[in-house]
């Protein structure tokens, strides 16, 4: 027994001093003084002794435990000490090394010149107003004009979410929420997004976006609105930028006219982008149609107003010259990145 304790004490050293890690140290732990170990398997036969020898063999056990389990405990002092100085090696920072910038986001350009225009209509004394997109069909055609029999719906062709209640396809619906709760003087501008069921090609979507212009107030005419928006056109495109109303026939504009403003490729003199015409359709627009003002509690014969509907992205591909509205929704960052 006595060489067997020798030899277990050699052999352990031996391991103990070679153990790599915590994990291999302590699986040896185990196999050394465990409920199973070889130094306990040897105290198990400890009965076997004569009364002379017992207390011989059992203080040099002891002596062996002790001088493993203060070899363990030196060990594993080493290897966690180790252990911390491989992690904060690893976990180092060097404060002299150059940072690294993250990458900065940026507007989209639907979303930039809506603030331009905006701010435009804010310095102009308007109000920005707001509605919902997914509208009662009262508020999206029959206030404005509109009953469920009218031809100029089907050029509006929408998605309904049941018979009366549909997503917008103008914000124009805003105008008439406006005026039920607010009486002139009026000013306000509505922009949000709008839904028609429009097959998707360079100038069509069956999303996007719109900005409501109104004005109520007495003695309101025409040349309010002519002025209004020539402002705003030369705000966005220059000074040099000129438009030109054409009659047309809006059911809640009464008289309404189509606005065109002058191409900025050719600067009217007439080329392929604008067909030889010198302009291109903008915008719709119009005074505001007595049924409309009378609908929403205003007396027509007191007040008169103006109203206009301007595409937000037709405007964006106008003053980028853009020519495929898909490359305003398709998020490639590629083509983002040029507009600030």
């Amino acid at each position: 027994m006595k060489e067997q304790l020798k030899a277990i004490e050699e052999r352990a050293q031996a391991a103990i001093s070679s153990a790599a890690d915590l994990r291999s140290l302590d699986d040896l732990r185990v196999k050394l003084l465990g409920k199973k170990g070889e130094l306990t398997a040897i105290l198990k036969q400890m009965g076997k002794l004569s009364a002379e020898e017992r207390p011989v063999m059992g203080q040099m056990a002891n002596q062996v435990r002790s001088t493993l389990e203060d070899m363990l405990t030196e060990r594993t002092e080493i290897l966690r000490q180790a252990a911390q100085n491989a992690r904060i090696q690893a976990e180092s920072l060097d404060v002299t090394a150059p940072g690294k910038k993250p990458p900065m986001g940026r507007l989209h350009p639907l979303q930039i010149v809506e603030d331009e225009v905006r701010e435009i209509f804010l310095g102009m004394g308007f109000s920005v107003a707001d509605g919902p997109e997914v509208e009662y069909d009262y508020y999206n055609f029959e206030a404005l004009n509109l009953p469920p029999d009218h031809p100029a719906r089907d050029t509006q062709d929408t998605f309904y979410i049941t018979d009366k209640i549909l997503l917008r396809t103008q914000t124009s619906s805003v105008q008439v929420h406006v005026m039920e709760h607010q009486k002139p003087p009026i000013r306000v501008i509505s922009p949000g997004r709008v839904y028609r069921s429009d097959a998707v090609d360079a100038t069509h979507s069956p999303l996007f976006h719109q900005i409501e212009g109104l004005v109520v107030d007495k003695g309101i005419t025409m040349a309010d609105l002519k002025g209004t928006l020539e402002l705003l056109m030369q705000r966005l495109y220059g000074e040099d930028c000129k438009i030109r109303l054409r009659p047309h026939h809006f059911p809640f504009t009464e008289p309404s006219a189509e606005v065109d403003v002058m191409c900025f490729a050719c600067h009217g003199k007439g080329c392929r982008m604008c067909k030889n015409e010198g302009y291109i359709e903008l915008l719709g627009a119009g005074m505001v149609h007595p049924k409309v003002l009378e609908g929403c509690g205003i007396d027509s014969s007191v007040y008169s107003g103006f109203a206009f509907g301007l595409g937000l992205e037709r405007i964006v591909m106008r003053r980028y010259q853009i020519s495929d509205m898909r490359l305003l929704f398709e998020n490639d960052m590629r083509f983002l990145e040029q507009y600030r």
